[in-house]
């Protein structure tokens, strides 16, 4: 068999969820392709998704629950935060894992290393390269990212 597209993924799982009648994943799934349709028909003229802008607009439609979960708990509707998380939990889990704090570790200390960075002056140099080698390892957290890379450059922290 051959591999499924993060979109044909979501849809054959639409299917299997409306014939098992599981509401939650089933309204969750017809917003996930709701989304990546609507990416794909934004701008002048409508375009095809390459599977990493397909995993950019999930990546974005998780910020946006986690951010609603955190506004809800601000206002006191913990029911509504945990449907926020449990839609997060849902639209992550057809991502690629994240990296993890050591092997964000390894690349940034790699980039640097790699572009003779010593300074904060240097960030946009590392952060090129750090990307660039982090990209077929799995889902970059680029404010991680940017936060390791820049303790890095200014001593603050530990690479």
């Amino acid at each position: 068999m051959e591999h499924m597209t993060t979109l044909e993924r979501l849809t054959a799982d639409l299917t299997a969820s409306m014939k098992a009648r599981t509401a939650f994943q089933t309204n969750t799934l017809r917003q996930m392709i709701a989304a990546v349709r609507t990416a794909a028909k934004a701008g002048s003229v409508a375009r095809e998704l390459t599977e990493e802008q397909v995993q950019a607009v999930l990546s974005a439609e998780v910020k946006k629950r986690r951010e609603s979960a955190q506004i809800y708990m601000t206002a006191g509707a913990g029911e509504r935060a945990v449907t926020e998380t449990s839609e997060a939990d849902l639209i992550e889990s057809y991502l690629p894992v994240a990296l993890s704090i050591e092997q964000l570790g390894v690349i940034v200390s790699d980039a640097i290393a790699a572009t003779g960075a010593a300074t904060i002056k240097d960030m946009g140099k590392v952060m090129k390269v750090a990307t660039a080698s982090a990209a077929g390892l799995g889902r970059l957290d680029s404010k991680a990212l940017s936060e390791r890379v820049r303790s890095a450059l200014t001593g603050a922290g530990e690479i």
